[in-house]
C-alpha cells in the first residue's frame, strides 16, 4: 500500500490532531510521566504562544496528521513532532528540512538532555551542541543545539 505525504500550513482544524499527537509522542518518549494532565496547559501554549508566533508545518499521509514542525520568525524550532509508528523513517528528516527551507540561515533548538535518539536525530542532521539550560517548565536540564547552512 502507497501511501501520499503531503506538507502543508497548519489549519485550526488540525489542533486537536496535532494536539493527541503531541501527548502520545511524549507518551512513548516518557512513559513515567503523566503527559494527559499537561494536556489544558499544552493547549493554552498551542493556541497563545505556537499558533500567533510560529509558522507551523504538518505532515498528512493518507489524510491524517503524521507529524508537525514549529519554526518562529527568531528561527526557534519549539516542536518536532512524529508519530511513533513513523519513527525511524525519513518524516523527521522532511519536517527538519521544512524547517531549515523556512528558515535558511539558521535555527536553534532546545532537547532534553537525555533524550539521546532526538540528540542524535538533531546531529545527523547538522545541528551542533551550542550550550545547556534547563527547561522552565520541567526543570530539566536540556541542550541548545544549533544548525547553520555552509556558506
Amino acid at each position: 500500500m502507497t501511501t501520499s505525504l503531503v506538507l502543508r500550513p497548519y489549519r485550526s482544524e488540525d489542533e486537536d490532531a496535532a494536539i493527541a499527537l503531541w501527548l502520545e509522542t511524549w507518551r512513548q518518549a516518557y512513559p513515567s510521566i503523566d503527559f494527559a494532565a499537561r494536556v489544558p496547559w499544552w493547549r493554552d501554549r498551542w493556541r497563545n504562544e505556537l499558533v500567533p508566533n510560529a509558522e507551523i508545518i504538518v505532515a498528512e499521509e493518507s489524510g491524517t496528521l503524521a507529524g508537525f514542525v514549529t519554526i518562529d520568525a527568531q528561527a526557534y524550532l519549539d516542536q518536532l513532532v512524529v508519530a511513533p509508528d513513523r519513527w525511524g523513517t525519513k518524516l523527521a528528516d522532511t519536517l527538519v528540512n521544512e524547517a531549515k527551507r523556512l528558515s535558511p540561515n539558521s535555527i536553534t533548538l532546545l532537547v532534553n538532555q537525555d533524550n539521546a535518539r532526538a540528540i542524535r536525530f538533531y546531529r545527523r542532521n547538522g545541528f551542533v551542541h551550542a550550550g545547556t539550560d534547563v527547561n522552565p517548565t520541567s526543570g530539566r536540564p536540556v541542550l541548545k543545539m544549533e544548525w547553520k547552512a555552509t556558506p
